[in-house]
């Protein structure tokens, strides 16, 4: 399939951004990236997505699709090669939940934390974003990804926390 069939409006540092960037390449998709400047948005962009005027969006035969946990499932869903979902539907429901709650949680009360906060409020949110990571641990004990033997959703949701949260 050629890249024009295939555009992801992008934000070179946007952690939700690089989840999509990587499970297209996970699957070997090819795409056009067109970059965006944070703060000048484009009218492209404002146009694909009304709503939240943000990316990431993906472009996928001139339809566009926002909001990066729903983009992952798209793209599962479009691409058969290297699934990225479990199969059985339990275990997608938990890897849903659990990037809902990383997102909910972790990445929302991470950003909080770092810029937007001090003193006690700070020490709060760096408590719960603990306390979640903690949850996460648990649940990759003993495996080599969340989603077992291979790269899945939960490790693609989650992959931006090595690069971006500080260790407390």
């Amino acid at each position: 399939m050629g890249s024009q069939e295939v555009k992801l409006l992008n934000i070179l540092l946007s952690p939700m951004c690089r989840r999509v960037e990587w499970a297209l390449k996970l699957k070997g998709i090819d795409y056009e990236n067109i970059e965006e400047d944070i703060f000048n948005l484009s009218t492209l962009l404002k146009e694909l997505n009304p709503v939240h005027n943000k990316a990431p969006v993906l472009v996928h035969r001139q339809k566009p699709i926002a909001e990066s946990l729903i983009i992952l499932e798209y793209i599962d869903e479009t691409w058969n090669q290297y699934p990225l979902m479990p199969h059985h539907p339990h275990q997608r429901a938990l890897a849903r939940f659990w990037a809902n709650l990383a997102d909910d949680k972790l990445a929302k009360g991470s950003w909080v934390a770092i810029m937007r906060s001090s003193g006690d409020e700070q020490e709060k949110k760096v408590k719960e974003v603990r306390e979640v990571m903690e949850k996460l641990e648990e649940e990759i004990k003993g495996k080599k990804f969340f989603g077992g033997d291979n790269i899945g959703y939960l490790d693609i949701v989650l992959g931006w926390i090595t690069c971006w949260l500080p260790i407390w």
